[in-house]
């Protein structure tokens, strides 16, 4: 008769705990290193997405400093375009003013001339004029004269003065002027000037009056019925009474013969 024989329950549940045992051993180091594996990508990740983020903020930084060099480019283009301009006026400039000093250069050689000349009609005018105010407006051609010759007075600005002697002297004819002045024997003398025609005089103390008599270029003594005449006028030439008609003595026509 055969003989079954059945294993002891006993050693079958060791074993079997023993073999889950180390399947469930097995299955946790695996989940370890999967969750290690997994830790290990997010950490991975995680360095990535900051090499990432940083990597964009450094683009982002170079694209604004690039824009803004552009900018900054544009802005100078357009401001040396600008600068370039206003070399090429001023370069124009430069050249019409050298333009205008060789012109002036030649009118100046034309001008002195001209001045010098001016010069000495004005004193030869003074010198043939009734004798008004003569020490002063003489002296005042002798400036002119010395002026020409000054390097420190330009060429327009000695023309301008002789221009105002010129104007001066023109204005004396359309006035009345009464002033202190001296004859030619050193008598003061209180003087009429009417226009550039006529120079009469009057003494201090009123009781002798004169003029000058352009024929004979020399200063003469009149009646005493034109006293009153020339008091009026030199009233009125000083202001010091309303402008009236006076009746003063002038010369008499020339014959032609």
């Amino acid at each position: 008769m055969a003989r079954t024989y059945f294993p002891k329950p006993r050693m079958l549940g060791i074993g079997v705990f023993v073999f889950s045992l180390a399947a469930v051993t097995a299955t946790a180091q695996v989940l370890d290193r999967t969750i290690d594996t997994e830790n290990r990508i997010h950490r991975d990740a995680a360095q990535t997405q900051e090499q990432i983020d940083q990597v964009a903020n450094e683009t982002e930084n170079i694209v604004t400093q690039y824009r803004r060099v552009v900018s900054e480019t544009e802005s100078l283009r357009i401001y040396n375009e600008q600068m370039q301009r206003i070399v090429n006026e001023q370069e124009s400039e430069i050249a019409s003013i050298h333009e205008q000093l060789e012109r002036l250069e030649d009118t100046n050689r034309d001008v002195v001339p001209l001045m010098i000349e001016m010069v000495d009609m004005l004193r030869r005018l003074i010198e043939a004029d009734i004798p008004f105010r003569r020490d002063e407006r003489l002296a005042r051609a002798d400036r002119l004269a010395t002026m020409l010759d000054a390097s420190d007075v330009t060429a327009s600005e000695k023309y301008r003065r002789i221009l105002d002697a010129y104007s001066d002297e023109l204005e004396m004819g359309r006035t009345t002027e009464g002033y202190r002045g001296e004859l030619p024997n050193g008598q003061s003398v209180d003087f009429l000037r009417v226009g550039r025609t006529l120079l009469y005089y009057q003494s201090l103390d009123g009781r002798t009056v004169g003029w000058f008599n352009r024929d004979s270029r020399e200063f003469e003594t009149l009646p005493d019925r034109h006293r009153l005449a020339i008091s009026d006028g030199l009233a009125i030439a000083r202001n010091q009474v309303a402008p009236d008609l006076v009746r003063l003595p002038v010369p008499a026509p020339k014959s032609d013969q």
